[in-house]
């Protein structure tokens, strides 16, 4: 069922979080701390089948931000990929065209479509590329990524344009990417994220699509062992057999976790 027009004035009056929950981006070693000490738990998800995964930064990162997710989703059996384009600075000239290539190459290596991941502005690659290589993507998951909503309603849109050169409140950029990909797409987020204002982060219902609530900062999002969970849970689905998360599943391990299929209420 699409948005009224009264659902997406209050997606348009959405306001970047405050400073109380940007003073709580400061958890984000706790919760790497966190992601160690359930180990024994996470060490039991389920095996995964081998096929790979591109792992996208956010924005002003590079691959070592993910270099513990890639590791985790190594150990489970994935054979996982860095974005390999040094800091992510923004949609810059040849950065999306770059992506699309070496998609294509790993497509062709490893002769089966490719799971992509991506963390903040990453999130915006992985399902842009889903989009346009839509045989290439067995699956897109995003974590803390503002792909709707009003594009200031980031704490990071300054810092976006002023590495990218674009402006972020571009309207027909706006409009293609708040379109889903036509993959299995989910998006993993947090009402107590200090840099994106999580309605930012919801999808539209679909068939396809699915939102994940965490309990998670924004940069602690990639090693948060509620996200590692949802990520592995997700991943290990096998082709073509895609269904929606089972919060039931996840509160043996992690009681406080939370499946969303549709949008929150937005008032």
């Amino acid at each position: 069922m699409p948005r009224t027009r009264s659902d997406k004035q209050r997606l348009d009056d959405l306001r970047a979080p405050n400073a109380f929950l940007m003073m709580l981006e400061g958890r984000a070693p706790f919760e790497f701390a966190a992601s160690l000490a359930a180990a024994p738990w996470l060490r039991k998800l389920p095996r995964g089948d081998g096929h790979p995964v591109v792992v996208f930064p956010g924005l002003g990162a590079t691959d070592f931000t993910t270099a513990a997710l890639r590791k985790f989703l190594d150990r489970l059996g994935y054979v996982t990929h860095p974005w390999g384009q040094g800091f992510n600075l923004g949609p810059r000239v040849g950065v999306l065209e770059r992506c699309k290539a070496n998609l294509r190459n790993l497509f062709e290596h490893h002769e089966q479509p490719l799971s992509l991941i991506g963390w903040s502005l990453g999130g915006v690659y992985a399902r842009e590329l889903a989009k346009e290589l839509p045989d290439h993507a067995r699956c897109v998951i995003t974590l803390g990524t503002p792909f709707t909503g009003h594009p200031h309603a980031t704490n990071a849109w300054r810092l976006f344009e002023f590495f990218s050169g674009h402006s972020a409140d571009d309207p027909h950029t706006m409009e293609r990417v708040r379109q889903a990909p036509p993959v299995p797409t989910t998006s993993i987020y947090s009402r107590t994220d200090g840099v994106v204002a999580w309605r930012c982060s919801i999808n539209e219902p679909s068939p396809q699509a699915e939102n994940i609530e965490v309990h998670a900062s924004h940069c602690g999002m990639g090693v948060n062992p509620f996200a590692l969970y949802a990520i592995a849970d997700r991943l290990a689905q096998p082709s073509g057999q895609w269904k929606r998360f089972d919060a039931a599943g996840a509160r043996r391990w992690f009681p406080r976790m939370r499946g969303a299929v549709s949008p929150p209420a937005t008032h």
